[in-house]
Order: structure tokens, then sequence, then C-alpha cells
């Protein structure tokens, strides 16, 4: 992974176009290929990226780039897609390079991973006739914990927490953006399954339309279990 700081503007083309003006901001070049650029403010959320596969090539900057005190140019363009991103670098302030080597993935705790599975069971608690689709559906950002279809058949992409907070939010609302571009699916609406919910949390899903279950644990457990089993 490369980490730089520098002054630079972006230019993005593609199926729309957007500028982002001369600032200092954080690139983050990553293995995969991808590229993200942030700025000091905006939470998790880039300003602009580039998805993998990606091409990346460095360019000498024109007369009147260098005039304007352009000292490099970027060009990062998508493997499937006309996509591309011209950043214009002015400055670099810190340039920094690690190898992060495998990630192993998430790990979820105990009662996290049992309430997902409880839940997978137990899904008519999301609505009657409720039907499950897959537990950890794959998506390009990661696993979405449960994927089912409501009685009326519309997708449901479920978010399970032990304790609710905004940061789960945030984590559903990228699984729905990035479900709702497959047609397959669409629409797919989100519920933020917990424990316990933040108050902060709710009124930030609901905000969002997206709904909060309360999730008992305890009682969730008890509906599941088979005496029969003991005995078999």
């Amino acid at each position: 992974m490369r980490l730089v700081i520098a002054d630079c503007s972006v230019d993005y083309a593609g199926r729309l176009t957007a500028h982002l003006p001369k600032a200092r901001r954080l690139l983050v070049l990553k293995g995969d290929g991808s590229i993200l650029i942030h700025s000091e403010t905006g939470s998790y959320k880039p300003l602009n990226w580039m998805n993998p596969p990606c091409n990346y090539s460095q360019h000498d900057p024109d007369e009147e780039q260098i005039a304007n005190g352009v000292k490099e140019l970027w060009r990062v363009s998508q493997a499937k897609t006309a996509d591309i991103l011209w950043i214009q670098i002015f400055e670099i302030h810190e340039d920094i390079q690690h190898e992060l080597g495998k990630d192993p993935g998430l790990i979820k705790d105990g009662v996290e991973a049992h309430l997902q599975e409880l839940l997978a069971e137990q899904i008519e608690l999301i609505g009657l006739e409720a039907k499950l689709i897959r537990r950890e559906y794959a998506t390009a950002i990661g696993p979405v914990d449960i994927l089912a279809k409501d009685s009326t058949g519309q997708t449901v992409a479920i978010e399970i927490k032990r304790r609710g907070e905004i940061d789960g939010v945030e984590q559903l609302t990228r699984y729905l953006e990035l479900l709702n571009r497959d047609s397959s699916l669409a629409p797919v609406r989100g519920i933020f399954a917990a424990q316990e919910i933040k108050p902060q949390a709710r009124t930030l899903a609901e905000d969002r339309g997206i709904e909060c279950l309360v999730l008992d644990y305890e009682k969730m457990r008890d509906a599941s279990f088979d005496p029969d089993s003991l005995f078999g």
C-alpha cells in the first residue's frame, strides 16, 4: 500500500464528470489496484475513487500545467470501463509505502455470529412469510450478513450487530448502495438488527429508510433449542 499526502487537483471522466480543485489530500493506492482520494473531513467516504482492476501510469505535465505548478500527472483508468481519473500533483509532502500482507478478514465475536445463525433459522422475525436467500452473501466490499425475501418478494439485506451503532448503519448503507445496482436484486431494502441499538444509530437508520430490529438473544436461543437433539 502507498499513502501519499499531496497538494493535488483531480478530474474524473466517465459516466459523469467531476472536478476537485487544488487542495491538500490523502491519496491511497492499494495493492489490489484501487485508489482512494480522501480529505480531512468526510468520515470513511473518499471524495473520489477508482475500483479495481485499474491501470496506473505517470505522465509528464505539459507546458501549461508546468506553468501552473504541476509537477506530476497521474492517470488512473478502470480496466473494464472508460472511467478515468487524472490527478495533477503540485507538491508531495509525504510518500509512504508499506506491504501489509494478506488480511485474514473480519472475525465476528461469538454472540454476533450466533445471532446471524439464529436469525437465519428464524427469518420470520423480519416478517411473516419471509424467506432466507443465504447467509454471508458476497459483495465486492464484503459479505452481507443475511439476504432474504419478504412476503412481497422484495429483497432484504440484513446487517447484524451485538451493539448497534452508527458504524453499522454506515456499513449497511454501503451494502444497499451496491446491491441496488444489481437489477436481479433491486429494489433492496435494509434491516439493521442488534441486541441493542443506540439512539443515534436508530435516528440515522430511519432517516435513510432502514428498518431497525432489536433481537432478543436469549429468546431466540431458547426457540432454537431442540430437546430431541440431546438423544439423537
